[in-house]
């Protein structure tokens, strides 16, 4: 015979005024799992950016350079790193007050290791992280960040990366690995041939044995990497299904392969590229989808997993709806251009309100080590008040709430969801 739990199995009801505290205090001692970066463990050698010069040669700052200084992209392509980032230094940090989001990074990263935030050069940070062991940096970063693990991007067909696998990669406890497809998917014209280098009988237009080359593909580098998804970032004028290659290899090769492995796929949906070449990396611009083609893969493919991120803010309600009707759909982070509070915010509270708990609140998409610190310190500042405000709504309502509540919840949000979704307990 159930019974029902008492008062001190369910744990001590929490007073209105105890709710804000109790759910910043079980953030902060909450180890999250960073499901999407652009980190390396490191074995990977140079591919892994970490210290001061890679933190302001973020191609975020170096879009607010070109807005701050009149140094052209051509002059500033031919500076050394270090020349580079003094640039970024001057313009942003000493002549100017940093107060957007990616410098007021830079400045709490500074700030974490006791570095000075106002000096009028970068000595004395450069000399700290000249100083550090990759190894224990790399520790300390992750445990100061309340990060358990963090998801890299792993391309098969980046020449550097592809060597660091073929020589026996053994991994990091706190790296997982994912299979990167967006050379064969939205760029196969450029790269089949890397393929067919490597032994696979495909051609130009993915006919033949195309599809089933690409299959094996696929199954050399799972076994390889042990991925715990495969991912494809794509343009805000992608449409599925379509006559193409791209809809050819990701109906025919991709998702089943996804099935065979037990592993979701990540779509992250509406970059426009290089709508100004000229500043390379930071050239990339927003496009608002159609999510009909989200709609169209969910529905036609039940039997697979899908990580959803999308980078318009138009298409945020849209996004929660579809995942209202498609339990096949995880929706995911505040990507890129995104991962400002204001927009965080919003995005959060409407997902809250149409999914609950049944989402991935954020992910750090970091590129360089350290810029784990001041996002997820961001995240957690930001989530603590929407979620405050949603319990106290509840218990507004009539429902009682406790830490215990609390803590499952923003396990769930932050660790469970993607441990059930990738079928891989952290």
């Amino acid at each position: 015979m159930e019974t029902t739990p008492t008062r001190q199995q369910r744990g001590e009801l929490l007073r209105a005024d105890q709710i804000q505290p109790t759910v910043e205090d079980v953030l902060a001692t909450t180890q999250f799992i960073d499901i999407h970066t652009h980190l390396f463990s490191p074995e990977f050698g140079g591919l892994g950016l970490w210290g001061i010069d890679e933190l302001l040669t973020y191609h975020y700052l170096e879009a607010e350079l070109f807005r701050s200084s009149s140094i052209t992209p051509e002059r500033y392509w031919n500076l050394s790193k270090r020349e580079q980032a003094d640039e970024i230094w001057q313009a942003l940090f000493v002549e100017n007050s940093p107060i957007s989001e990616a410098t007021r990074g830079v400045i709490a990263v500074l700030d974490a290791f006791d570095l000075p935030t106002d000096s009028p050069d970068l000595e004395e940070a450069r000399s700290f992280f000249q100083a550090q062991r990759i190894e224990s940096h790399l520790s300390r970063v992750l445990e100061m960040a309340g990060v358990s693990s963090v998801v890299m991007t792993n391309d098969p067909l980046h020449p550097e990366e592809q060597q660091v696998w073929m020589n026996g990669a053994t991994g990091h406890p706190q790296f997982r690995a994912v299979l990167r497809l967006d050379r064969i998917l939205w760029g196969w014209a450029g790269h089949w041939q890397r393929l067919a280098e490597q032994g696979y009988a495909v051609d130009a237009h993915a006919e033949g044995r195309s599809v089933a080359e690409v299959r094996r593909f696929l199954a050399d580098w799972h076994e390889r990497m042990h991925p715990v998804y495969m991912a494809v970032s794509l343009t805000d004028s992608f449409r599925f299904p379509e006559e193409s290659v791209q809809s050819k290899l990701l109906s025919q090769a991709v998702l089943p392969s996804c099935r065979e492995f037990n592993i979701p796929l990540s779509l992250m949906i509406g970059v426009r590229r290089q709508v100004n070449p000229r500043i390379r990396l930071a050239g990339d611009a927003v496009g608002k989808a159609d999510l009909g083609s989200v709609e169209n893969i969910c529905r036609d493919y039940p039997e697979n997993r899908f990580l959803v991120s999308v980078l318009s803010r138009e298409n945020q309600h849209e996004l929660c709806v579809y995942a209202r009707k498609f339990s096949n759909l995880m929706p995911f982070g505040c990507w890129w251009f995104l991962n400002n509070p204001s927009i965080v915010e919003e995005i959060t509270r409407e997902r809250i309100e149409l999914l609950g708990t049944s989402f991935i609140p954020q992910h750090s998409d970091a590129r360089v080590l350290e810029q784990v610190l001041y996002k997820w310190r961001n995240t957690r500042a930001t989530m603590a008040p929407i979620l405050a405000n949603s319990y106290k709504l509840l218990a507004r309502d009539g429902r009682e709430v406790t830490r215990q509540t609390i803590q499952r919840d923003v396990n769930r949000l932050f660790r469970g969801n993607f441990e059930k979704w990738a079928n891989r307990p952290d």
